[in-house]
């Protein structure tokens, strides 16, 4: 999951036009380039925390924010008449949302679960304690 996000962090600044400030600008969010840019770094930031599995649960936090703005801001309009590809209603907005759906269901798992045993989370823990152990 980490690793998703790192790439779509990456590919907001080299791609501004398609998935930067220009998506922002036509999604009608407004300071679009600032909005973008702080996405794009947030995304890479947290996702790489994500990736390395340190910081788990606090780097989640900021990207669960994210997806529900990504799910609010560009997902709902589904619901509204015209839809998703000629899809109105609740299954139109689920076939639009499934990929953010996803990422967001996973992030919450983050926060319930934390890290895995392979994170840098649970090896400094391991770490610690085995130093205050002494």
């Amino acid at each position: 999951m980490g690793l998703v996000f790192l790439s779509e962090g990456i590919q907001k600044f080299m791609y501004p036009d398609q998935l930067g400030p220009g998506r922002f600008e036509r999604i009608g969010i407004p300071a679009a380039t600032f909005f973008a840019d702080l996405d794009g770094v947030v995304e890479i930031v947290c996702g790489t925390l994500v990736l390395l599995g340190l910081l788990t649960r606090v780097a989640a936090v900021p990207l669960l924010i994210d997806m529900v703005g990504a799910i609010v801001l560009t997902k709902l309009r589904a619901l509204q008449p015209g839809g998703f590809l000629g899809v109105e209603g609740f299954w139109g907005m689920a076939h639009a949302a499934r990929t953010d759906l996803s990422m967001l269901l996973g992030l919450i798992f983050l926060l319930w679960s934390g890290p895995g045993r392979w994170s840098l989370d649970r090896r400094l823990s391991k770490r610690a304690t085995a130093c205050g152990a002494r």
